[in-house]
């Protein structure tokens, strides 16, 4: 089985749709992969990966099956509960006007000033015993996110088992996912059994780049999932389309016109 997931178009985050340069991007997308195999869709319910995921699935005569748990990972600090995790976003932290306390704020995308200071956020058996996380549902929303992960994966035969998963009834299917970036970091730090930060703070998928992962069954009825391919963009690539910077932080502190 292969596991194909795909990030949304270059967003207009307030209106949680896609930017123009986004729907070139999708159109890219849906040309590409109109005579590749897919056999089920599951997509966000937020409009930026439905709208997409409907160029993909018009040019392929497919319906999605939306999935509340696949839209962007949510998991939020609140930075009035530490001084010290506090640090991990010393120079981004807001103030609520009425109360004079810190606003709750996105947990993952610190500053690597305080990872490298922590390094048990990359360790697979610490990171949730961090301060940082004490400090925040992110653990609570990754064993949902992973536990609805596993039950789509059973439903197409393959049960986790530990580390591993128990092949209950091995297929050639192709699944893809239309969704984001965080909660695609999460699942592969699923599959791949490290923590969370790892992916989230070392790569970086484009929008509508399709990273893809397929079962490995070196032993009978016992699999693993290896990556083939993160953020491929070869569609964007042929149809002359830049890949959008929405997907990173500045190159250069001096670059202002990068997201800082």
């Amino acid at each position: 089985m292969r596991l194909v997931f795909i990030r949304h178009g270059d967003p207009d985050y307030v209106n949680d749709t896609l930017t123009p340069k986004g729907r070139r991007e999708a159109e890219l997308l849906a040309r590409w992969l109109k005579d590749k195999r897919i056999d089920a869709v599951y997509q966000s319910p937020l409009g930026r990966a439905r709208d997409t995921a409907r160029y993909v699935l018009d040019a392929k005569g497919m319906e999605a099956e939306t999935l509340p748990w696949l839209q962007e990972f949510q998991a939020r600090f609140d930075p009035n509960l530490s001084a010290d995790a506090r640090m991990a976003y010393s120079n981004e932290l807001k103030t609520d006007p009425a109360t004079g306390k810190f606003q709750k704020r996105i947990l993952w995308d610190i500053l690597p000033s305080y990872y490298a200071a922590h390094p048990a956020l990359f360790a697979s058996d610490q990171w949730k015993q961090t301060e940082l996380v004490r400090c925040s549902d992110m653990a609570e929303r990754y064993d949902e996110a992973v536990r609805e992960f596993d039950g789509l994966l059973s439903r197409h035969g393959y049960e986790r088992n530990g580390s591993i998963y128990r092949v209950r009834a091995g297929n050639d299917q192709v699944i893809a996912f239309f969704c984001h970036f965080a909660i695609s970091a999460v699942l592969l730090s699923h599959l791949w059994n490290v923590s969370p930060f790892v992916p989230l703070q070392f790569l970086s998928a484009a929008p509508t780049s399709v990273t893809e992962v397929a079962t490995e069954e070196r032993e009978q009825g016992i699999a693993c999932f290896r990556t083939l391919r993160y953020g491929d963009i070869t569609h964007l690539n042929l149809g002359g389309e830049p890949a959008s910077f929405s997907a990173r932080f500045c190159e250069r502190y001096e670059n202002l016109d990068e997201r800082h």
